[in-house]
């Protein structure tokens, strides 16, 4: 009986080892071909240099906001949070949105820009997919933060381009949505 038992577990595991190593893999959709995530993203460590313009553009797939730096930026990160804070002081900064991503240079700003020294939002979000406020969380000791609010956690990637010139360019591009339209298996 215990042979026989053992024989039919052996034929048992055979026939489930090929169904498995035989099934197809769930097809994906991704939007536009978007294999991002929501996760943390960065590089520790502080920059040199000084923050020196915030923008944003709109496009097909994604929305995308720049932080332009006069030289290469070699810390930084962008999570999603709760409550953006303010640098130095811990206040809560207002930041509209379904969901919000605090993005962090590891760089200070001149203190005499205005640019810098206003509340409110720094780009003009309206028209926009995903975007819906770009807010100035402050800067202290080094580190700049800015406030992004989206309309929803959605997929994003965060990477630095060098240029122009010595310079560099903090990159956040955020999806439009998680799936291709029609799908749910992204």
């Amino acid at each position: 009986m215990r042979r026989l038992l053992i024989t039919w577990m052996s034929v048992l595991s055979l026939l489930l080892a090929g169904a498995v190593l035989t099934a197809p893999a769930a097809a994906a959709h991704p939007y536009c071909g978007q294999v991002w995530g929501s996760t943390a993203r960065g590089v520790p460590g502080m920059s040199a240099g000084q923050l020196t313009d915030v923008r944003a553009g709109r496009h097909a797939c994604f929305d995308r906001l720049v932080l332009d730096v006069n030289a290469p930026l070699t810390g930084w990160s962008v999570r999603y949070v709760s409550q953006v804070t303010s640098d130095g002081s811990g206040f809560v900064v207002p930041v509209n949105g379904g969901a919000r991503l605090e993005v962090v240079a590891r760089v200070g700003v001149v203190p005499t820009d205005s640019f810098f020294t206003g509340s409110g939002a720094l780009v003009d979000t309206r028209g926009y997919s995903t975007f819906r406020h770009v807010a100035w969380a402050g800067s202290f000791e080094g580190v700049t933060t800015v406030g992004l609010g989206v309309r929803a956690r959605l997929p994003f990637r965060a990477f630095v381009l060098a240029g122009p010139g010595s310079g560099s360019r903090l990159v956040v591009d955020v999806g439009h949505q998680w799936c291709a339209t029609g799908h749910t298996d992204c």
